[in-house]
């Protein structure tokens, strides 16, 4: 298998370039795994919210790339928001072809796809897409539940 850190450079840059993507949108790209995120969720260690995809030896073995949505520990309602958050969103997800919903540890829904070099950059790029139009209902999903924590 060839080197994929190029092919994560140009879906970085295609994510840059997408009409959507704003000083509020971040990337944390470490060659082979990336994190796409916005202002507000916790991330900035890595460690928050976040959509997450990477292709490490596993994965190039098994010939797949996972695609997920995650609220680690650095959220401070982590139970609290992945609860509420399926709640709301649960219906929506399930139209979603090829995506689990979990709701359980730090995930909130996943998908796989077959790693394939020559459509990487565009099949990636599209659940990056697709999962973004979450954000609406994270903020507002973060807002309520940090609302309701102690010392708010």
């Amino acid at each position: 298998m060839k080197d994929l850190k190029p092919l994560f450079r140009e879906l970085e840059e295609r994510l840059r370039q997408s009409k959507w993507f704003s000083d509020e949108w971040h990337l944390y790209n470490r060659g082979v795994y990336l994190h796409l995120y916005k202002d507000g969720w916790f991330n900035e260690n890595q460690g928050g919210i976040h959509f997450e995809t990477y292709v490490e030896a596993p994965q190039i073995r098994d010939r797949i790339v996972p695609i997920h949505f995650h609220v680690e520990e650095e959220f401070p309602a982590q139970e609290e928001f992945i609860k509420q958050f399926l709640e709301q969103a649960r219906d929506q997800l399930r139209t979603w072809k090829g995506y689990e919903i979990v709701g359980r540890g730090y995930t909130v829904c996943q998908r796989t796809l077959p790693l394939d070099t020559r459509t990487f950059v565009t099949r990636v790029l599209e659940e990056l897409n697709r999962l973004r139009t979450l954000a609406p209902s994270i903020d507002a999903t973060i807002a309520e539940v940090t609302q309701r924590q102690p010392g708010k």
